[in-house]
């Protein structure tokens, strides 16, 4: 059986977990059985990387430097997890890959897109996914679900029109490659998410034959 990627993407409180957990569900269910990894922090090498780079202490880190360990994380993820698993037949049902880095450092931060691209084909080595999902949803929303939190972290501390800028970044990629990414919104009932979430991924995803 062959193995199928699936990229969950969207601005910080747009619900990825929740929805990344309920398509793990429905494919177990479809006789597609699914891992479940995340960026940054999929592997030991990458959460070690991930409390750097979302550690609120580190506000001077430069953009550059955020993408570069970004792309590390993604290097040893892509090698130590996603490649074994599409190898082994599974379904890959990763929060964040490479469009993070282009809403986030590249619309969001202004870096180079072209040099985004460059780290990214350098760490993920030309793999990409076969379906990305971005649960768009309002600035001003997704700040107030995430206010909840003890602490925002370093990214999620932005505020408003930073999250704007990434919302308008994930739209432009929408609209650019319409065949692999879709938007899809989060506001709303998290159940009437998920079938459209679901609805999307069978008319897409392979069967098991």
């Amino acid at each position: 059986m062959k193995g199928f990627f699936i990229t969950l993407e969207g601005p910080d409180g747009g619900g990825k977990t929740t929805q990344a957990k309920l398509l793990l569900e429905f494919l177990e269910e479809q006789g597609r059985p699914g891992l479940h990894t995340v960026e940054p922090g999929g592997t030991e090498i990458g959460r070690a990387i991930r409390a750097l780079v979302l550690n609120p202490r580190w506000r001077q880190m430069a953009s550059r430097t955020e993408l570069l360990l970004m792309a590390a994380d993604r290097a040893q993820h892509v090698a130590e997890v996603i490649r074994p698993a599409l190898a082994a037949g599974l379904v890959v049902v990763c929060e964040r890959y490479v469009d993070s880095s282009l809403a986030y450092q590249g619309y969001g931060l202004g870096e180079d897109l072209r040099l985004i691209d460059q780290a990214n084909e350098l760490a993920a080595g030309g793999l990409l996914p076969d379906l990305t999902i971005v649960l768009d949803v309002e600035p001003a929303t997704a700040l107030a679900r995430t206010a909840c939190r003890t602490q925002r972290d370093r990214i999620e501390g932005r505020g408003l029109e930073f999250q704007a800028r990434v919302r308008e970044g994930y739209q432009k990629l929408c609209a650019a490659f319409p065949e692999r990414m879709h938007l899809i919104s989060a506001e709303g009932d998290v159940k009437a998410v998920h079938r459209r979430i679901a609805e999307l991924v069978a008319s897409r995803i392979p069967g098991r034959g």
